[in-house]
């Protein structure tokens, strides 16, 4: 009986040996669209240790340990959104910590959203509390266009404060936190002078 229980094993060996594939995931029979790439058609697209490994027509669905039909519809890289705004909170009439603001994650991946920008919500007062309370717990990739008013749009009445509008103090803010400010932002002014929109500026060049 031993020859047969080597030769058994030496079977099932060589079984399992060929049934090793290349990719963890394959997405089959999508419409690619990446322009980068300059691929626009139907193709699958494989995935390997987190990273895309292969896009091409007609992969063979063997090669992948999963494979998920996607024919009908688009297969695209992240997309990015440039303006939202995601300091969200309990707060009335404000997007600050307020009411007209949304968390990322909500409205993001449903629609094939992968990177967001806040449009000026936190300024260089509030920006801490906004950065601990919604993006360091967002999967999300957030970044941020940080008001020039210290308090960010915590209202329409302190968006018209001129003295809460400091650019060593903006640009001092963006220098802590360079993976996630990417800029500046002036907001709801309703005044007839340039006086946030140089401040701004100065910020900008001050960082």
């Amino acid at each position: 009986m031993r020859p047969r229980w080597y030769f058994g094993f030496l079977v099932v060996f060589a079984v399992a040996a060929t049934a090793q594939t290349d990719y963890d995931l394959m997405l089959k029979g999508g419409r690619v669209i990446d322009p980068q790439n300059s691929r626009n058609g139907v193709m699958d697209v494989a995935v390997a240790g987190g990273k895309i490994a292969q896009v091409a027509p007609d992969i063979p669905a063997a090669r992948a340990r999963k494979v998920i039909g996607v024919a009908g519809l688009y297969v695209v890289p992240g997309l990015v959104d440039l303006h939202s705004h995601l300091y969200a909170g309990n707060l009335r009439g404000a997007h600050a910590a307020g009411e007209f603001s949304v968390y990322p994650d909500g409205h993001t991946f449903r629609s094939g959203v992968t990177t967001i920008a806040d449009a000026g919500s936190s300024g260089w007062r509030n920006f801490p509390d906004f950065k601990n309370g919604v993006i360091a717990l967002s999967k999300t990739r957030v970044f941020v266009w940080l008001n020039i008013v210290g308090l960010g749009l915590s209202g329409q009445a302190l968006s018209q404060n001129v003295s809460d509008m400091d650019p060593k103090a903006a640009a001092k803010m963006a220098k802590q936190y360079p993976e996630t400010i990417i800029g500046f932002k002036t907001v709801q002014w309703e005044g007839p002078e340039w006086t946030p929109f140089d401040r701004a500026l100065e910020a900008g060049k001050l960082l």
